[in-house]
């Protein structure tokens, strides 16, 4: 206990008031505190992948990248370090209102790596960006088309729960569009999420996986991620490219 009697956990509030927020070229407001094991050039280089076309949807938020995230008793706080009896009580992000602006606190000492602390991110910013935009129409008849043909997987536990009950046809001969609009916004966001990874990071694919669901097969995602790719070109310094890896003869 006296480890953690050091570090003093303070309020979201208190933080959204007093870290300085920036603005990046794209127009994404964020601002760091603490120990956040990133450098200002690291961060900035995530935040500027937001497309900004994207980003323009994302006014009235600010992202605050933070050592650790706690939300107990009704109250989000920050600590400013690290311990490991406090990572086991923080969250890997908080939204908290203030007025009419929202913060996204995201603790970036939860993530083993810089991948996992973008895609955290992207993630974020990915279901914002739907909040205010919806999905595009083209968008929906692609994903649509993709799960009617049966094809293998999904590319997150929501959209895959969403897709099944969308498609449950043991429950009724015709389409849960309840269902359908949940799973069309889960894949969407996905999507774009996925896409801003990709601008930012080399990764492999299959570093995505988890256990849960099986993951989209890889050229339907290819599909998805070309026609996010045409929809929100990348801002000027940032590529999109895929790469398939060759068999061994």
């Amino acid at each position: 206990m006296a480890e953690v009697a050091q570090i003093p956990l303070l309020p979201a509030s208190k933080i959204a008031q007093e870290a300085p927020v920036q603005q990046a070229e794209n127009g994404v407001c964020f601002a760091s505190y603490g120990d956040i094991h990133l450098t200002a050039e690291e961060l900035q280089h995530i935040v500027q992948a937001v497309p900004a076309s994207v980003a323009h949807a994302l006014k009235h938020r600010a992202y605050y990248f933070v050592p650790l995230a706690i939300h107990e008793n009704e109250e989000t706080v920050v600590a400013a370090e690290y311990t490991v009896e406090l990572s086991d009580r923080a969250v890997c992000h908080r939204n908290v209102t203030f007025g009419t602006a929202e913060c996204i606190f995201i603790s970036t000492r939860l993530m083993q790596d810089r991948f996992a602390l973008a895609f955290e991110f992207f993630i974020n910013a990915g279901h914002h960006f739907v909040d205010a935009a919806g999905v595009p129409e083209s968008f929906s008849e692609l994903v649509w088309s993709q799960a009617s043909a049966d094809v293998r997987g999904e590319t997150s536990q929501d959209a895959w729960e969403s897709r099944r009950r969308a498609l449950d046809k043991s429950r009724s001969d015709q389409v849960d569009e309840k269902a359908k609009t949940t799973y069309l916004e889960s894949v969407f966001s996905d999507a774009v999420a996925i896409y801003m990874l990709s601008l930012t990071i080399d990764f492999d694919y299959m570093d995505l996986r988890e256990r849960e669901y099986p993951l989209l097969a890889a050229p339907a995602l290819a599909e998805r991620l070309r026609h996010v790719a045409g929809l929100f070109p990348p801002n000027p310094g940032y590529d999109f490219e895929i790469r398939y890896r060759r068999r061994n003869a």
